[in-house]
């Protein structure tokens, strides 16, 4: 699996980035998927982690905030979804998340704990 220092390293384009950070979430990176940042407390919680964390420390930034690579579903109902593509995040043309704290390119299908409408 790459190293921190392994992908700070590289001059990334968003879609470089992306495939890297896709083969981190595939090869099973855990991340902090539980529990989802519902609240106004627990929003202020998890970005408060992030801001604390260097622009480029970006395996942090994908467990802090929750990253998987499949949308989440709470599984009381299976047709909730929380998708990167339905977040108010989301920049679609170039399907990256535009939350200051994470500002990373994202795949339509993948989730963090941090999803808003």
């Amino acid at each position: 699996m790459p190293t921190q220092k392994n992908i700070a390293s590289i001059s990334a384009t968003d879609d470089s980035l992306r495939e890297l950070i896709k083969e981190i979430l595939a090869k099973g990176l855990e991340t902090e998927v539980e529990p989802r940042a519902y609240s106004h407390e627990q929003v202020l919680e998890v970005v408060s982690r992030l801001q604390a964390l260097q622009p480029e420390d970006y395996i942090n930034k994908l467990i802090i905030a929750g990253f998987t690579p499949n949308p989440y579903t709470s599984g009381d109902d299976k047709d909730d979804k929380q998708a990167c593509e339905t977040c108010m995040y989301f920049l679609v043309h170039r399907r990256f998340c535009e939350l200051p704290e994470i500002m990373l390119p994202v795949e339509e299908n993948w989730s963090c704990r941090l999803w808003r409408i």
